[in-house]
């Protein structure tokens, strides 16, 4: 099994949205072969899903007093805020072996890449459907006895690491997802719109009981480039599949360009439901 690894760095939101979309297409055209991607975001961004309102979900004016951009996605899901993170995109046909027709099963065996990339860091993950990956302290296994690190989750009690998304179109799969490498919830909850003001503070204690990243896991700064030469090393080994790495195609950078313009920068897109 092959896939081509591109590592495309730091562009912003409706850039990265744009070239998963145009990798999509030259996949689906046949023009390029199966697409492993690692990205990051800047300036930091909040994007929400295919099937949300943007009015409805996120504070327009906190994203542009803090300077965060907003994006819709083509895949479903809710918001997320994209900050301190490494996020990878993964396009191929459907039919292909990671790629079955059950939903479920094809984010199983697709995230069995990102559990195995977060092993190499040192955490026991485990995959929690239908779509999130949940992490346990170092060196422990649920139930066992330790010493956590500040702010790790204790065993039996794992907490969410990686949210992912899915959407099938043009006969091709293209999954999205992040690893989180830590989480700032007081300001993703300025950027998100909450019913009553008067909840923040219980939302935001739940969210972090319930949602870690890897610096906190470790106890130690962990940088993108060891988290993403760790995911490469992981899908590699889970997927038994060899990562040739390159560069994005000519054309597909060109209709990423078109399509960050003409789509996931417009009104039209963004506040279309």
């Amino acid at each position: 099994m092959r896939f081509r690894l591109l590592e495309t760095g730091a562009h912003d939101a409706a850039f990265n949205m744009a070239l998963d979309e145009a990798v999509l297409e030259a996949v689906a055209a046949g023009a390029s072969p199966p697409t492993l991607r690692f990205y990051s975001w800047t300036p930091p961004a909040i994007s929400i899903g295919y099937f949300q309102g943007m009015r409805e979900e996120i504070d327009l004016a906190a994203c542009e007093r803090l300077g965060v951009e907003a994006v819709r996605r083509v895949t479903g899901g809710g918001a997320v805020f994209h900050n301190a993170e490494v996020t990878y995109s993964v396009v191929m046909r459907e039919g292909h072996e990671l790629a079955p027709v059950d939903i479920l099963e094809s984010y199983r065996l697709i995230c069995a890449g990102l559990i195995a990339g977060i092993g190499r860091l040192g955490v026991n993950a485990s995959f929690a459907p239908i779509n999130d990956i949940v992490a346990f302290a170092p060196g422990t296994t649920p139930g066992a006895a330790h010493n956590p690190t500040p702010g790790a989750p204790p065993p039996g009690e794992p907490k969410k690491i990686s949210g992912n998304a899915q959407t099938r179109r043009k006969g091709c799969l293209l999954q999205h997802g992040t690893l989180l490498l830590d989480v700032d919830v007081e300001t993703m909850f300025e950027l998100l719109l909450v019913p009553q003001e008067k909840l923040k503070g219980k939302l935001i204690a739940d969210v972090k009981q319930r949602v870690v990243g890897l610096r906190s896991l470790l106890g130690r700064e962990v940088g993108y480039r060891e988290a993403v030469d760790a995911l490469i090393q992981g899908f590699g080994s889970a997927w038994g599949a060899e990562l040739e790495r390159g560069e994005p195609r000519a054309d597909e950078l060109e209709r990423a360009s078109v399509l960050a313009k003409e789509r996931y920068r417009t009104e039209a897109w963004k506040f279309r439901r």
